[in-house]
């Protein structure tokens, strides 16, 4: 079959495509434009607008709050089979909408931590209902160019929607949580008059079947592990929604990027929010040359260097507070980020057995859990520890040397365990399938002690530590449901 040209690509795509894809823009917009400032709202100080948490509060509330966006879509495509996409997608966008607009009219801890609790249970809900469309509405010969559509839908929301914020929060931050609510309840309209479901597959899993599908993939231990350690690459890209914010208001002087964009006329004051429009621009911009660039190599030795790029970023922080190097070590990452990530999934596609890819498919996401469980709170918790007391201080851009140079480390780490990986565990053989089981059983294990320990910690002082309990769930839930598969497997 000869090539369609680009025009005749365009033209293939039912409208239920478009439609899907500017719900897609729009939801991301809100939740990018939120998130590109939130964990500065949270930590200023009330004087300053903000509502004075503690930023290893913070760190905990977003290790959840991300955590639930990458959970919540197993069941959220098992309920879109079941329940109808567009029904769900009212629903979704109802509590999105709902979620924004409580959190931005809160300001006890409690009571935000709720808000975008159901914030992010809308947008998992969302995220399948959206893939799933595409999925539906695409073929073989157009499924990438429709897929590449979508990715950058998903960056130009993220590189538009801070730069309303820019304006937005000069007024009242009240006004950013509105917009974002503002994004997501005008996309009911289309959803009520325009939007129609896509062919259905013949065969929908049950909520019950979605459970089990996680027991096999907790099961297969040559996959949990390739997820473990491509999941400390993760725990660098959360930093940009935490403590990268926090070094850029307390440590980095961005007055001569104002001073270079006033000499073209242009009112820009650099601040938390650009660290996100200069992530999707750089998505935008370089995407498909890196991807013609790696198109041919395999993928676990590209994810490596995606994350060795990556490395490099965090590195130019370490380097200098400069503004500058602060800008190029951001758009470093993002390189990296490019380069490793659509890879991963490459990769899962390829291990997957070949009656198991839709699972497989569908549980790469827990990347994600791990790295915003860890890479959050940690952040959080070390930048309280290491860089807040430093503030002001003439031994600042030391500590903050310090504090980055931790996370190059981790990163470090993650890059030699996948070139490890690679050589030891990428063939799929009896052997090497019993060495990663022993492996995760230990991290299983592991999982179990910790979460002990920290059940321990929570309840052992005066009054009960609910943040630190919660924590210590998760882990053992992790860690007994780990530890109970690969028994079995044994």
């Amino acid at each position: 079959m000869p090539t369609q040209r680009s025009s005749g690509i365009l033209r293939s795509f039912p409208p239920v495509f478009w439609l899907a894809n500017v719900m897609e823009l729009f939801e991301r917009a809100a939740y990018y434009g939120l998130n590109s400032v939130l964990a500065v709202y949270l930590t200023n100080e009330v004087v300053k607008g903000g509502l004075g948490f503690t930023e290893q509060s913070v760190g905990f509330l977003q290790s959840l709050i991300y955590a639930f966006t990458y959970v919540i879509p197993i069941a959220g495509g098992a309920l879109a089979d079941r329940y109808g996409y567009r029904r769900m997608l009212l629903f979704a966008f109802s509590i999105l909408t709902a979620g924004y607009f409580v959190a931005g009219n809160v300001t006890s801890y409690g009571a935000v931590f709720a808000g975008l609790l159901v914030m992010a249970t809308g947008a998992g809900l969302f995220k399948p209902i959206i893939s799933g469309t595409l999925a539906r509405t695409t073929t073989e010969e157009n499924s990438g160019f429709g897929f590449g559509i979508y990715y950058w839908m998903i960056n130009i929301g993220a590189f538009l929607a801070p730069l309303v914020v820019s304006v937005l929060k000069g007024f009242s931050w009240r006004y950013v949580f509105i917009a974002s609510a503002l994004y997501c309840a005008a996309m009911l309209v289309p959803t009520v008059f325009l939007f129609k479901d896509p062919p259905k597959p013949e065969n929908t899993k049950s909520l019950k079947e979605v459970a089990h599908g996680a027991a096999l993939v907790l099961g297969d231990a040559r996959f949990m592990l390739m997820i473990v350690v491509y999941s400390g690459f993760w725990i660098l890209y959360f930093q940009n929604f935490g403590s990268v914010l926090w070094y850029l208001r307390d440590f980095v002087d961005a007055t001569p990027v104002n001073r270079f964009f006033a000499s073209f006329g242009v009112p820009l004051k650099f601040d938390a929010e650009h660290v996100t429009v200069v992530n999707g621009g750089t998505i935008i911009l370089l995407q498909v040359l890196v991807s013609r660039i790696v198109k041919k190599i395999r993928p676990l030795p590209t994810m490596v260097s995606g994350i060795v790029i990556g490395t490099l970023g965090f590195l130019c922080l370490a380097a200098s507070t400069n503004v500058w190097v602060f800008i190029l070590g951001i758009s470093v990452f993002s390189i990296g980020e490019m380069t490793a990530h659509p890879k991963y999934y490459s990769y899962v596609g390829l291990v997957a057995p070949a009656d198991k890819k839709a699972v497989y498919m569908g549980y790469a996401f827990l990347y994600g859990v791990i790295g915003s469980l860890i890479g959050s709170s940690l952040g959080g918790a070390l930048y309280g520890a290491m860089l807040k007391p430093m503030v002001g201080q003439p031994g600042g851009p030391a500590a903050a040397r310090a504090f980055w140079l931790f996370f190059v480390a981790l990163n470090v780490v993650a890059a030699v365990g996948l070139v490890l990986y690679d050589r030891f565990f990428a063939m799929d053989t009896p052997e090497t399938n019993e060495k990663a089981r022993k492996i995760m059983l230990g991290i299983y294990v592991l999982l179990l002690a910790a979460g002990v320990a920290f059940v321990w910690s929570a309840v052992a002082g005066p009054s009960v530590s609910y943040k630190t309990l919660v924590q210590a769930v998760i882990m053992l839930a992790l860690g007994a449901g780990g530890t109970v598969v690969s028994l079995r497997k044994g």
